[in-house]
């Protein structure tokens, strides 16, 4: 097109049919509306009862893509409903604080909307960064509140600090409010950088009735004085557990099921079975699916404040079981450092149930435990390639 010809067409302000006729498609793309913008939507609380409500109204007149900015400090007695697609973020975890009010004994403080709405698919996605949940244990005595539920996949808990529940910190769920389990899958997640402590079951627990709550990221997580396990996972297949300092835990510190393709590396565990509950009890405890090989490296286990209940045993880490199959498992380079008792395993390895068990265990350090390693019938030890 000549020179005197693009001037014409500006002048006239036909820009858009010469570009339509530059570039046909793109007359389409100019022709379509778009999208709403995302917004930062601020929310102020005022530290009375009426805060939930604050809250919820905010999230409900809100839009896709939305980030609700919240500020604190908030006092609630009805729970924070986490629509999907949308972000909830404090401006500092000291200075958001969301705390349950003396006998509101909440199932949680804030929770996926279609949990609590009882649907039998998994949420869109929700991110959660930033605050502080305070469960208020002690005065809040009629139910296991957990700080976080989401039933929402592809979900982010990022630096949060979660105090003081009766139940767990952060539930992730495949089972609705109603006990009734999603169809679908809920894959994809990550927690990281958060600090979960005084817990009175676990720290974060994967609830996985069917094989739903899988491929998620569990990374750099301090987890303290857990009444049960710092991490429980009744379904671990994908899963990246990685980096975890753990501490005071009263049972079992990791408690990995169905092992499938995961990865648990580098975790710091200070303790573990130092609750009044006697049983057998581990560092790492793990069963296994026969279909996939996983990797169980790099994990410091001690024991530092003794093994306090003579009534259990403590086996540092231990793969359990195989619950179909044959299975396969790498265990390389832990750090396992016992107090030196009778009841101690550091390396235990069953097949249980399944056809065969195969461990690469090489590369551990194992010392100040009464039977350094222990292997069952069916399984085979070997250095690897």
């Amino acid at each position: 097109m000549h020179t005197s010809s693009l001037s014409s067409h500006l002048a006239r302000g036909s820009l858009r049919s010469l570009l339509s006729r530059l570039v046909p498609s793109l007359a389409v793309v100019l022709l379509l509306p778009l999208p709403g913008l995302a917004a930062q939507v601020p929310v102020s609380c005022n530290n009375t009862v009426s805060d939930d409500e604050t809250l919820n109204a905010a999230v409900a007149s809100s839009s896709v893509g939305d980030e609700l900015v919240i500020s604190g400090p908030c006092l609630i007695n009805s729970t924070i409903r986490l629509r999907g697609q949308r972000a909830y973020r404090g401006g500092e975890p000291s200075g958001t604080v969301i705390r349950q009010a003396n006998g509101a004994n909440l199932a949680a403080l804030m929770a996926s909307d279609t949990w609590l709405d009882a649907q039998t698919y998994t949420g869109d996605p929700v991110s959660i960064k930033n605050l502080t949940l305070d469960g208020n244990a002690s005065n809040n005595t009629g139910r296991a509140t957990d700080g976080i539920v989401l039933m929402s996949w592809n979900s982010t808990v990022e630096n949060t600090r979660i105090n003081f529940m009766r139940g767990s910190g952060i539930r992730l769920t495949n089972t609705n409010s109603a006990g009734k389990a999603i169809v679908n899958t809920q894959v994809n997640g990550r927690i990281v950088h958060n600090f979960i402590s005084d817990s009175g079951l676990h720290g974060v627990y994967v609830q996985d009735s069917g094989n739903s709550v899988t491929d998620w990221d569990l990374i750099d997580n301090w987890i303290a004085d857990s009444g049960a396990s710092a991490i429980r996972m009744e379904n671990s297949a994908g899963w990246k557990v990685r980096g975890n300092h753990l501490y005071g835990v009263g049972q079992t510190a990791i408690v990995a099921q169905r092992l499938f393709g995961t990865t648990l590396s580098d975790n710091y565990i200070e303790g573990f079975g130092e609750g009044a509950t006697a049983g057998t009890w581990a560092g790492i405890g793990a069963t296994v699916q026969g279909d996939a090989a996983s990797v169980i490296s790099d994990n410091k286990i001690f024991n530092f404040g003794g093994e306090p209940n003579t009534a259990s045993r403590y086996h540092y880490l231990s793969i359990s079981q195989v619950n179909y199959g044959a299975g396969f498992v790498s265990v390389t380079g832990n750090a396992i450092r016992g107090i030196g008792s009778t009841r101690s395993t550091g390396l235990n390895y069953e097949k249980g149930g399944g056809t065969s068990l195969t461990v690469v265990s090489t590369g551990n350090l194992v010392t100040g435990v009464a039977t350094s390693r222990n292997v069952g019938t069916g399984v085979t030890i070997t250095t690897g390639q």
